[in-house]
């Protein structure tokens, strides 16, 4: 049974079967129309990341709101054919007046090309951490002489954009377990040669498919790793496998370096004293919850999770994954990572130029 409505036919169902009214057929044209844009929108979208694929050579997943104002006017210049020019700035994020900048920059010619395309390469190719004096100094070693202004201001229009560090620190510290030695180091991290000093800590990566630990050891005289150790578990065999390939780098040698580390039990157990003794090197502790005691070691951890841990999503890595990036990445650090500090060298390159053993 059914009953007459003023906009078409109801059921006593509740359901309704539209008139073919003029105000039914309205309706329609507005439902069609959305949908014919909506089919646009995700073309554009298709069009779009396939382009970006095809020219700057992009992952097609890539956020096309990340990439820099000057590829966006590649993408536009190559679908302007296609889509009209007010909604492919629009999908893109960019303004008429940039546009057209970049469009004007690219049809006279560009004399930083060759300087931008090599400072997106360098800072591509090292974790995307170096700032414009890193970039500066890898710039000179290629033999590529601009100012720091310029390469802040070529950094700026490329989105070259170093991550931010975040604050979160792992914790050892199981209480006065054993006699504390003294704090032989009291801050002072300058060191005139390799094995002097030595700092240690452990720090946790807590990614979705489980927890990793790394344990260094880090040299005062240059903040090379000596050595270091990655697992899954804080425990004994870490830290004491850590150390004995770290005796090992000093075996030969009559250097006994001091050992520095916070109040963490792993630095308090038999295991570790043994070592210590045995090896004849000396022992130094921070303070009671007083980080900035063994602020280098800090900075290391700080640096690596900055440059390598917090821009980059872990979703989808397996431990295994994870802990042979983490070993690649320590290795750069070590080979490859410039130090203003060491005069742009990495601290293999500055041991090599002391002619030093690294």
């Amino acid at each position: 049974m059914f009953r007459r409505a003023k906009w078409g036919l109801t059921s006593t169902g509740g359901s309704r079967v539209c008139w073919p009214t003029p105000s039914c057929l309205a309706q329609l044209e507005r439902q069609l129309e959305s949908l014919q844009r909506d089919i646009r929108q995700l073309q554009l979208e298709r069009d779009l990341l396939k382009k970006a694929n095809e020219l700057l050579k992009k992952g097609l997943g890539v956020d096309l709101q990340l990439l820099t104002n000057r590829e966006k006017t590649l993408l536009i210049d190559a679908l302007r054919e296609h889509y009209g020019l007010p909604e492919l700035l629009a999908q893109l994020g960019i303004a008429r007046s940039s546009y057209f900048y970049h469009r004007a920059r690219t049809m006279v010619g560009d004399k930083y090309l060759s300087v931008r395309q090599a400072m997106t390469d360098i800072f591509e190719s090292n974790h995307r951490c170096y700032g414009y004096r890193r970039l500066q100094a890898s710039l000179s070693r290629r033999h590529v002489i601009v100012s720091e202004k310029v390469v802040q201001r070529l950094m700026k229009q490329e989105s070259l954009v170093v991550a931010k560090p975040k604050r979160r620190r792992y914790a050892s510290y199981l209480g006065e377990i054993s006699p504390a030695p003294e704090n032989i180091i009291n801050r002072d991290f300058q060191a005139a040669a390799p094995n002097e000093k030595w700092l240690t800590d452990i720090t946790e990566f807590q990614i979705p498919a489980g927890k990793i630990y790394l344990s260094p050891i880090i040299d005062c005289f240059d903040g090379m790793v000596v050595s270091w150790t990655i697992g899954t578990s804080p425990d004994a065999e870490l830290v004491n496998t850590m150390l004995d390939a770290a005796i090992e780098t000093v075996a030969e040698t009559t250097d006994r370096p001091v050992v520095h580390s916070d109040r963490g039990g792993h630095y308090r157990w038999p295991g570790w004293l043994a070592r210590m003794s045995e090896a004849n090197l000396t022992r130094s502790m921070s303070r009671k919850a007083c980080s900035p005691d063994n602020a280098a070691c800090e900075g290391f951890f700080g640096r690596l999770k900055t440059e390598l841990f917090y821009p980059r999503d872990w979703r989808s890595t397996t431990v295994e994954q994870f802990i042979e990036v983490l070993d690649s990445y320590i290795r750069w650090y070590n080979e490859k990572r410039i130090k203003i500090s060491l005069g742009s060298l990495s601290p293999i390159e500055y041991r090599e130029s002391l002619g030093l053993t690294a």
